[in-house]
């Protein structure tokens, strides 16, 4: 907005990747909502919400899969891109989270403006047709909803099935970084270590008992 940059060189370009290595661009695209209006608050509203709806709901205490779930879900994107005339892919990015969430919580009933009452599983559908309003290409909608779909399919249904098993398995260098490591059941801590001999205890020991 204060065109420091231009959307120029952020838009994904895979000639520009691969070619003039502006690796950058593979982030980037996911990073530009568009101008100013309505229809950039609208996608961050959304994105905020239902990213920290994730977080904290199915996600807890799972930093390492949430992440993961970004990387997976922007690869397949970017593989797309690469077939497609696609500049932008933060907006499919946003309706891939909101149509994880929906499914993760089925029974939920949603009010759209007032307007529309319905089953959280039809979030994203409904957002699709309200973009196509808008005079949107709905394509990175449906983008967001198949990625959104293949994640939810490969994790929540395929390993309950007759036969199935968990496909989509977190790389452990990713747990090492953001999930907190078990504490060894086993772990005898040195007597400096233990809460009875903080500085705090000891500090209101001296205080009850001075020399």
């Amino acid at each position: 907005q204060l065109e420091f940059i231009t959307p120029f060189q952020l838009y994904f370009n895979p000639d520009l990747i691969f070619r003039k290595f502006q690796i950058w661009r593979l982030i980037t695209n996911f990073l530009f909502f568009g101008p100013l209006g309505f229809s950039f608050f609208f996608n961050m509203i959304f994105l905020y919400r239902y990213c920290r709806m994730l977080e904290e709901g199915s996600f807890r205490g799972r930093t390492a899969d949430f992440v993961f779930m970004f990387l997976f879900g922007g690869f397949l994107m970017t593989l797309f891109g690469l077939f497609a005339s696609l500049f932008f892919l933060g907006q499919a990015f946003t309706i891939m989270l909101v149509y994880v969430w929906s499914r993760r919580n089925p029974y939920i009933r949603m009010n759209f403006f007032g307007l529309l009452n319905f089953q959280a599983p039809f979030l994203p559908w409904v957002l699709m047709g309200f973009s196509l309003l808008l005079g949107n290409s709905i394509i990175i909608d449906l983008l967001g909803i198949a990625v959104g779909h293949i994640y939810y399919f490969l994790e929540d249904v395929f390993p309950n099935q007759p036969g199935g098993k968990k496909l989509l398995l977190t790389p452990s260098f990713l747990k090492m970084v953001f999930d907190t490591p078990e504490e060894d059941p086993n772990y005898n801590p040195l007597p400096e270590d233990r809460p009875e001999h903080q500085p705090r205890d000891q500090e209101q020991n001296e205080q009850q008992h001075p020399q």
